[in-house]
């Protein structure tokens, strides 16, 4: 059995035979992995701020720029696609080149939309610092893991993985607080929700450029970016994309628009298939999937994104237009979730650093997942906000526990030299589930409200539709907004209810994910060893 790390001392290389590798150089101290992670933290912070504190400021932002309603969408879900096609990029790029500049260089991108997007003069130049904003924001998706697993021995990870677990979650709900605040503030205004970020991710520039010193690995000479099989591959995900944002909202699922992007869609990503299987050096290496673990943590990490984002993000409008409470009081109400996921994650990932012990909390977090969407299945427009805190309380538990689990488990079962391409690999498939799920699932929604409100002659727009906002309740008579409110609570129900089983298929999956002991040297250090063959160099893409 490996030794436990000394909670107070820095991360130790000491272990079994079977979970360390010889002649390999000490690790980082744990002063030194804090200061470099106190720069990644920070800008990953910002980063995730940014992609939703436009949410509350749109309402402003669209009559000010001369916009209309059908580029509301765009606006929002522009750095969302950007992200989640870039991160195979990235995670390919980080195995290939200095980690560290291509760290900078998302920071660059990143700082670039933020400053455009804040100057912005119509929304054609807003949605293009969207894209670039995104694509930083995907680097940094995808690097932020993948160099602390070059840093860090997956035995000491767990507790810095809650960590970032935390920083996601908190990021996530501040940013629509933050960007209420700002629009409200007279000598502010919506332009400061994207200048905010960027004095602060310049700090974490400079920390991690002074702070980040990863030991410097032999690259292979003559490798290269499979630019035709990462051009396929991106074009591909990005038709998907866009055609799950905008089916049910600008066409039907069934009609020619979606047979012409889907059509487009399959012939790009087979056609990728088939030239990333003759590369040398593919962008998502096939021979990932043989590897048990690492496809089974890509299975659940796609559905638990759309089971969390898909059920999840319309909790705001239901606290809106179902309870009747302002935006700002539907931000502080979803507290009770990110609280759950951040004490889960930052707990389990202390215990596992403690034990080595990490499959238990997979399957608490799967068990835990399933029953909180199965008690949010059941709320309607009388529940009381104390018991719907309750069950939001237990859904962020289990995601918290799972989210960044599963990919330690996967960069755990990898050779070194494959850490960015893993990462990025199970990082792309969970954004890649919560945007179809975000998408299926409003679609869905909108279709339960537009049938439920039939009786008022569509006098109350559906969500999701893109062309129309949620009713103003305050305009409508009493027993009107009864009704409305019913719909409303009845069809954000139902969507618990679709999530719950998808859920529930995540907690199989997790059961059949091996458990192997946790390997005490950092990536860096097993690559180091692996290309100076003082270490057995794992079988690449084996089954293990």
């Amino acid at each position: 059995m490996s030794t436990p790390a000394d909670p107070t001392g820095p991360p130790t290389a000491t272990a079994d035979p079977e979970t360390a590798e010889p002649g390999i150089a000490a690790p980082m101290s744990r002063r030194e992995v804090l200061q470099a992670l106190s720069g990644l933290f920070m800008g990953m912070f910002v980063a995730i701020l940014a992609a939703t504190v436009v949410a509350n400021a749109l309402p402003t932002i669209i009559p000010e720029l001369g916009g209309s309603q059908s580029v509301y969408t765009w606006i929002v879900t522009a750095e969302l696609l950007a992200m989640t096609a870039t991160v195979p990029l990235w995670g390919k790029l980080a195995d290939l080149a200095d980690q560290k500049l291509l760290i900078q260089l998302s920071f660059g991108l990143f700082v670039a939309g933020s400053v455009l997007a804040g100057a912005s003069q119509d929304t054609t130049m807003l949605i293009v610092a969207r894209v670039l904003q995104g694509a930083g924001a995907g680097g940094l998706t995808a690097l932020v893991q993948i160099v602390m697993a070059a840093m860090i021995p997956p035995r000491e990870l767990g507790r810095y993985a809650g960590v970032f677990g935390a920083i996601f979650a908190v990021g996530t709900v501040a940013g629509p607080l933050v960007g209420g605040v700002l629009v409200d503030t007279s000598w502010l205004g919506w332009r400061w929700c994207f200048f905010l970020g960027v004095p602060f991710t310049l700090v974490a520039m400079l920390l991690i450029q002074r702070t980040l010193k990863l030991p410097a690995a032999r690259r292979r000479r003559g490798v290269h970016v499979d630019w035709p099989g990462a051009l396929l591959l991106t074009a591909g995900v990005s038709t998907l994309l866009v055609w799950v944002t905008l089916a049910g909202n600008r066409f039907d699922w069934i009609s020619a628009p979606t047979a012409l992007m889907v059509g487009g869609s399959v012939v790009l990503l087979v056609l990728a298939v088939l030239v990333e299987a003759r590369s040398p050096e593919p962008v998502v290496p096939l021979g990932l999937f043989r590897n048990r673990t690492v496809t089974l943590a890509i299975v659940a990490s796609a559905l638990v994104g759309i089971a969390m984002f898909g059920g999840t993000v319309f909790l705001s409008q239901y606290f809106q237009v179902a309870l009747g409470y302002s935006p700002t009081r539907a931000g502080l109400l979803s507290l009770p979730l990110v609280a759950g996921l951040l004490v889960s994650s930052t707990v389990a990932g202390a215990l596992i650093t403690k034990s080595g012990l990490w499959k238990r909390w997979l399957v608490a977090g799967g068990v835990l997942m399933v029953a909180g969407f199965g008690l949010l299945a059941t709320i309607d427009a009388a529940t009381s906000t104390w018991l719907l805190g309750g069950y939001m309380v237990v859904l962020g538990c289990g995601v918290g526990m799972l989210m960044q689990n599963l990919v330690l488990a996967a960069q755990n079962d990898v050779p070194a030299a494959e850490l960015g391409t893993t990462t990025s690999t199970v990082s792309f498939f969970r954004s890649l589930g919560g945007t179809i799920g975000v998408s299926v699932l409003g679609a869905v929604l909108a279709a339960r409200v537009a049938d439920g409100l039939g009786a008022l002659g569509g006098g109350a727009p559906a969500p999701g539709g893109g062309e129309a906002a949620a009713p103003d309740l305050g305009a409508l008579p009493p027993e009107v907004v009864a009704l409305v409110q019913d719909t409303y609570a009845d069809a954000t129900a139902e969507l618990f209810l679709i999530a719950t089983p998808l859920a529930a298929l995540a907690l199989l999956v997790v059961l059949f994910i091996p458990e192997k002991p946790l390997k005490t040297t950092s990536g860096s250090q097993r690559l180091a060893a692996e290309q100076d063959g003082s270490a057995p160099a794992p079988v690449a893409h084996g089954r293990r």
